[in-house]
């Protein structure tokens, strides 16, 4: 009984073992499945998260890119109607340009015309004015002619004038002998008020003993005529009267403040008859 017993246990116990190995397997093979596609869930987790990450910098990146896009398309717009504005203000420039070129060619014309003309009138007119200059060149010629005639005869009395001045009181009697002229000597001081020689009055303004120089004021003929730095024996000669003849004051002697010399006049009918009046006098 007990044998019986004993065997249905173990049968029994045997039948379990049996029995449960084989759950136990299942049961680890679950498990471990579980666990597989808890970890494959994991990493599919991870890898939406890359993925969503990389999808939103691409797409950050592609909105970047579009708005560049758009940018550069509005800038190349841009340049092109610059462009395009450039392309219509050159071609305006350049018609206006040969306008105006086509207009100054014809005012060139115009004034080459002109100027053609004007030229010929002006050798008309230098031709017709070269002939009549002609005519006064001659004439001129002829003045010129008795200038020179005139001028050789004013150096001849020059010269004879030179040859006619007295250095001392001999040399003027000589020339009072020859009868020629009216000498008057005279002997004047620096003053501030003029002394009368013959018809003129003569103001002894300055002298240089050691130069032989001086100045003198001559009063003629109601003008005042001022002679600086004259040289002793120097004709200093002047015109009086309405006939304007030829008076000579000469300086033989320069002391200080002191002058001394002759005036010389001429012996003219026409010179006396106007009287005795004082030519000099204010």
């Amino acid at each position: 009984m007990f044998n019986l017993k004993s065997k249905t246990t173990a049968l029994i116990a045997g039948g379990a073992l049996c029995v449960g190995l084989p759950t136990y397997g299942v049961y680890s093979v679950r498990n471990h499945a579980e666990e597989r596609i808890n970890q494959v869930e994991s990493e599919l987790q991870a890898v939406r998260a890359q993925s969503s990450n990389k999808v939103q910098e691409m797409t950050s990146d592609l909105n970047f890119l579009a708005e560049r896009m758009d940018v550069t398309r509005q800038d190349l717009d841009k340049a092109r109607k610059a462009a395009d504005t450039l392309k219509q203000e050159n071609a305006a420039a350049t018609q206006k340009l040969k306008t105006e070129i086509a207009s100054h060619s014809k005012a060139m014309d115009r004034l080459r015309a002109e100027a053609a003309s004007n030229l010929e009138a002006a050798q008309k007119d230098t031709t017709t004015k070269l002939g009549a200059v002609s005519g006064d060149v001659q004439n001129v010629r002829v003045d010129l002619d008795a200038t020179k005639s005139d001028l050789a005869a004013s150096r001849k009395e020059i010269v004879d004038v030179r040859d006619l001045v007295a250095h001392n009181s001999t040399e003027l009697a000589e020339l009072r002998r020859r009868g020629e002229r009216n000498y008057v000597e005279f002997d004047i001081r620096k003053s501030k008020d003029a002394e009368r020689i013959a018809d003129v009055r003569v103001q002894l303004k300055k002298t240089d003993t050691k130069r032989q120089k001086y100045d003198v004021m001559l009063f003629i003929d109601d003008a005042k005529l001022e002679k600086k730095d004259r040289v002793a024996n120097e004709p200093v000669t002047f015109l009086v009267g309405r006939d304007r003849v030829r008076y000579e004051l000469v300086v033989n002697y320069v002391d200080k403040d002191r002058v001394r010399g002759y005036l010389s006049t001429p012996k003219d009918k026409v010179l006396a008859a106007e009287g005795p009046a004082f030519r000099g006098q204010e």
